[in-house]
């Protein structure tokens, strides 16, 4: 029972960040909507005053700035990602990048050497096999598995789109 808590907890935790994306977007959209009406207001009162001209070139000028804008925090997050770099080796910026991987690859490796071994060594002092494997697969194993399984692949059930 606390196995399938944890892997229903584990799902969900690698969900945390598309529910936040999905607030973040609401709020998004409810500015975006807000704009849109607050322009559409704008182009009323220009085209009752005759100037239909002036509102494309408004037009014109907002999404130059929308370009700008986006361009500019991408050009941001370029100088942040290079910031961070700066005076670090090509090994260092690997390693960075390596550290959950290796983790994650050094923890199974384990998992398995022991899981082997126990069983090896279990046949081998005449133990017999469903005794061995309820003693090595126990429901603690079985939590840290079902936890490992869902926080990497829970995720991309949530990244569909």
């Amino acid at each position: 029972m606390f196995t399938l808590f944890t892997t229903i907890v584990s799902f969900l935790t690698a969900g945390v960040p598309k529910v936040l994306d999905f607030f973040q977007d609401k709020g998004d959209k409810k500015h975006e909507l807000e704009m849109a009406q607050l322009q559409l207001q704008r182009e009323l009162e220009l085209q009752k005053a005759g100037l239909a001209s002036q509102v494309k070139i408004e037009e014109i000028k907002y999404d130059e700035i929308q370009t700008q804008a986006a361009s500019s925090e991408r050009e941001a997050l370029y100088a942040h990602d290079i910031e961070i770099s700066k005076g670090a080796s090509t090994w260092a910026i690997n390693a960075r990048a390596m550290v959950r991987p290796v983790i994650t690859y050094g923890l199974f490796c384990l998992l398995v050497f022991v899981e082997i071994f126990g069983f090896y060594y279990s046949i081998s002092t005449g133990v017999t096999f469903q005794v061995a494997m309820d003693n090595l697969w126990d429901e603690d194993m079985k939590i840290v598995w079902a936890s490992v399984l869902s926080f990497w692949f829970g995720s991309r059930a949530f990244s569909r789109e």
